[in-house]
């Protein structure tokens, strides 16, 4: 059995880091894993592993700005179209993995996410091809820094749960950059907080994130008068509960195993695998077993 991690989320959250360190964490436990690079703008310099497939090496968004005029976002839906148009280059180029984990790092671009057909389609032509496939959506700590872009994040993730449908976790990374302390060269970009505030946002009551009707909170806010539609919102998270967010900080080995234990059960890894024997059973100490 073949498996295959979507590594997703909007620009900047990490997921190219995400992605080496995962790589990192599984070798350094024996497991085979490779990375997959979908973006096809990303710069070389940008993995710590040479990417085993790399869809550059089929289209890439610089030759489709050159040589047809695209702007960055017009030249990535034409990337994923013609990569659709031609899967038969991406199943050639799986075929020689055996019970191997593919890392696929994903572009940033959140509408590939939220409303467009290409990943779905590629997904489905993943499980045709016999891979199990999970997604996770990384979200910046530094980006929940107040209640309105949680109330965005969390939407997106959603959208893109729907629209994938596919196994999913929610990875809030870069908490390795929470700090408490203005002494700390590693001190957030929108100023210095604990992780006791970005905590409410893990798995939270999003009822408790609205101003009451009626406070003072509510009276001095500068938008107050969208008071009933953030309300209708909350409602909406409160009403589906799908979306719960894993801390991960790369400093820490046993955050990312954590990580790594959540995709594993999400995609119910090693369950249809036979018990493999040992290289060492047949020389050795282990020869006169026989």
């Amino acid at each position: 059995m073949r498996y295959a991690v979507l590594v997703t989320g909007p620009a900047g959250a990490g997921k190219s880091t995400f992605s080496n360190a995962l790589i990192t964490h599984l070798h350094t436990a024996k497991r085979s894993a490779h990375l997959v690079n979908l973006d096809p703008a990303a710069e070389a310099d940008s993995f710590e592993y040479e990417p085993a497939i790399d869809i550059k090496d089929l289209i890439s968004l610089e030759d489709v700005m050159s040589e047809l005029g695209y702007g960055p976002n017009g030249g990535l839906v034409y990337c994923f179209e013609y990569l659709l148009q031609n899967m038969d280059w991406l199943e050639e180029e799986l075929g020689g993995y055996d019970d191997d984990y593919l890392i696929i790092d994903c572009p940033g671009q959140i509408e590939l996410y939220t409303h467009h057909p290409f990943l779905p389609s590629l997904v489905r032509q993943l499980n045709r091809l016999g891979l199990r496939t999970c997604a996770a959506y990384l979200i910046e700590s530094q980006f929940m820094e107040d209640k309105y872009k949680f109330f965005s994040g969390v939407l997106s993730a959603m959208s893109a749960m729907v629209n994938l449908e596919i196994p999913w976790i929610n990875v809030m990374s870069k908490m390795d950059l929470v700090t408490a302390s203005d002494n700390d060269a590693a001190s957030g970009r929108n100023g210095i907080r604990a992780r006791k505030d970005i905590a409410r946002f893990l798995d939270p009551d999003p009822l408790l994130l609205v101003s009451a009707p009626g406070s003072r909170e509510e009276r001095t806010e500068r938008n107050s008068r969208f008071h009933a539609l953030n309300q209708a919102i909350v409602q909406l998270i409160d009403d589906h509960p799908l979306v719960s967010f894993l801390p991960l900080d790369l400093t820490n080995p046993d955050s990312i195993e954590t990580v790594v234990s959540h995709i594993d059960y999400t995609m119910q890894y090693g369950e249809d695998e036979e018990p493999k024997e040992p290289h060492d059973l047949d020389e050795g100490d282990f020869a006169d077993m026989e």
